[in-house]
């Protein structure tokens, strides 16, 4: 069994890294430091594991990992790389937020596209999404508008590929303690403490649903889907300003 994961240096891309190659996956992890990349696929068990750097903001890179796609017959993909960017809207530089939508929805969809074309019955793909997609946030609007995005790409293809044999799920931690809000200009101080999710509870939680092919959309953690459920019984407007609350931006 092959496994691609994008973000397979850190966070949940390692932590779900780390369980496939206990079962036995041989992987191929992409990321962007080739120092991380080296260390990780050392310490992994199992054999066969490779990495490939690249930076899947941009284009030639994306395109870069067809012929890697093609050649390996890959039974599991794991569409994980994703940034944030916490911040006003107008106060952060739009090349940077444009960066990040290249990232989180172009990248995500060529490399999809790229998977999907030469899947065979059996095969997964799987794409990372946020609570956020549903819930929207102000203080991270561009990334949670990507998100919503990937839920709504990724159930149209689990209908679209159900009937030939080929798993599609979008995948949707909550908030995980990782060195994403770091990354992002945030923390994640702000959140109930109750919602916080590790990187290996969530990494668990994917491989668990992506081996009983869970359904179209799977939201991590008890809490995140009774926190969703909640939300459902009220308007948008006290969504948006009960989400807001927890926002490390002020307004």
């Amino acid at each position: 069994m092959k496994a691609l994961i994008t973000g397979g240096s850190g966070g949940i891309g390692l932590e779900v890294a780390k369980i496939l190659a206990a079962k036995g996956y041989e992987l191929t992890l992409v990321a962007r430091s080739k120092e991380k990349l080296e260390k990780v696929v050392k310490e992994l068990p199992g054999s066969g594991h490779q990495f490939v750097v690249a930076d899947l903001s941009q284009k030639k890179e994306v395109d870069s990992l067809k012929e890697i796609i093609d050649a390996n017959s890959y039974d599991v993909f794991i569409n994980n790389a994703g940034v944030g960017m916490y911040g006003r809207f107008t106060e952060m530089p739009i090349s940077e937020q444009v960066k990040m939508i290249n990232l989180n929805v172009i990248a995500l969809t060529v490399l999809s596209y790229l998977y999907l074309n030469q899947a065979k019955k059996g095969d997964a793909l799987v794409n990372l999404s946020s609570t956020l997609g549903t819930s929207s946030f102000p203080g991270l609007a561009s990334y949670s508008a990507t998100k919503a995005y990937v839920i709504n790409f990724s159930e149209s293809l689990w209908g679209e590929y159900k009937k030939r044999g080929v798993y599609v799920m979008g995948f949707c931690p909550g908030v995980t303690h990782t060195d994403f809000h770091s990354n992002a200009s945030g923390s994640d101080d702000g959140y109930p403490k109750f919602i916080i999710q590790t990187s290996t509870a969530v990494a668990m939680e994917l491989v668990s649903s992506l081996e009983r092919r869970s359904g179209p959309n799977v939201v991590s953690g008890f809490m995140n889907r009774l926190m969703l459920g909640f939300q459902r019984l009220l308007s948008r407007k006290m969504v948006v300003n009960m989400m807001g609350s927890f926002s490390p931006v002020k307004f």
